[in-house]
């Protein structure tokens, strides 16, 4: 993958989604929900000096970014602005 976010954006790859519940119901595609973290996988200039890294487990909005589709993988473009934290 060859990618390079602008500025303050960021690239994500967002974690699995829950394919069950805690009691382990199994939850149809359509009762899914988008998970809001995520481990950054690019970085903008701007965006380094906020302290975000490549690898770092973020958590995000939920109606943040754009999702693109690299090499058949959906991932997220967002500006480090709506990252609201950074997982330890």
């Amino acid at each position: 993958m060859n990618f390079k976010p602008l500025g303050k954006r960021v690239l994500i790859r967002r974690e699995e989604e829950q394919k069950t519940t805690a009691s382990g119901i199994i939850l149809p595609d359509n009762a899914k929900e988008k998970p809001l973290q995520g481990t950054v996988l690019a970085v903008g200039e701007k965006a380094h000096k906020k302290g975000i890294t490549e690898g770092d487990k973020v958590v995000f909005g939920k109606y943040a970014g754009v999702e693109i589709t690299m090499d058949g993988e959906e991932l997220l473009v967002l500006e480090s602005d709506d990252i609201l934290g950074i997982l330890n």
